[in-house]
């Protein structure tokens, strides 16, 4: 198992919190959005389409960024002001509509995040993706970046609102997948990720250059933050070599 560091709250942000008291860990989730790309163009731009064919006020671009990361249906929730089911399920067809021809392409892959999934797996590490973005789609991003290779699963939601909280995602990846919670770690960028990862009583990790505000993740209490994603690869490498008694024994 790679050893790993529980994170110590601190006010210093001049350096990366790696934390200080010991873990094992050997499957990694990662979060999709925010976490290995930036989909900001795309699902903004999906939101706007969707809410002009339903005639609601139009959003700026990034007045729109804080519905990166929650159950879209929430989000719209929020921005149409109601709890109207037929409401809500029309905004979410007309925001598909468009997110599943152009959106989900107008997307960006951040910094070195295939070569550092490779160092990942190299490592021995167990790697799954935990979205709640709609499977079918997180299928498809992960294709087209060529990331599929490195994954062990792809978890998502399903399109008829299933497991978009990703608490209960995470819950139905580990027995899916029969992990160990003990020795598994999610890495995610917003407070959605740390908590459903509490939830489920597995290690977290946040990182900073997502869509959650600094405040936000120092306030979810994650166990290990980290400034970039080739950090992440570099410092579970690390750990793994330093372990003798690592194993890729993703069960426990």
């Amino acid at each position: 198992m790679a050893s790993f560091f529980r994170h110590r709250a601190t006010n210093d942000t001049s350096k990366p919190d790696h934390g200080e008291s010991s873990m094992n860990v050997t499957n990694i989730l990662f979060d999709l959005d925010g976490t290995l790309t930036d989909p900001k163009e795309g699902i903004t731009r999906s939101i706007q389409f969707s809410l002009d064919q339903l005639g609601a006020p139009a959003q700026g671009t990034e007045e729109l960024t804080w519905c990166i990361g929650p159950p879209l249906r929430d989000s719209f929730a929020r921005l149409l002001n109601t709890s109207d089911d037929d409401l809500l399920d029309q905004a979410l067809l007309h925001y598909r509509a468009r997110y599943s021809v152009t959106g989900m392409f107008e997307n960006i892959l951040y910094d070195e995040v295939s070569s550092s999934l490779g160092k990942i797996r190299e490592a021995g590490f167990g790697v799954f993706l935990a979205t709640s973005k709609p499977k079918v789609f997180a299928t498809r991003i992960l294709e087209h970046f060529g990331l599929t290779k490195f994954f062990h699963g792809i978890h998502g939601s399903e399109l008829d609102g299933r497991l978009t909280d990703k608490g209960e995602l995470i819950a139905h990846l580990l027995q899916v997948e029969n992990l160990h919670p003990g020795l598994t770690l999610i890495v995610g960028d917003r407070k959605f990720d740390i908590l459903g990862g509490k939830k489920n009583g597995i290690k977290t990790a946040a990182v900073t250059y997502g869509y959650g505000s600094r405040d936000e993740i120092t306030d979810s209490g994650p166990d290990a933050i980290f400034e970039s994603f080739p950090e992440i690869a570099a410092f579970l490498q690390a750990a793994a070599g330093n372990n003798s008694s690592f194993s890729a024994d993703r069960a426990g």
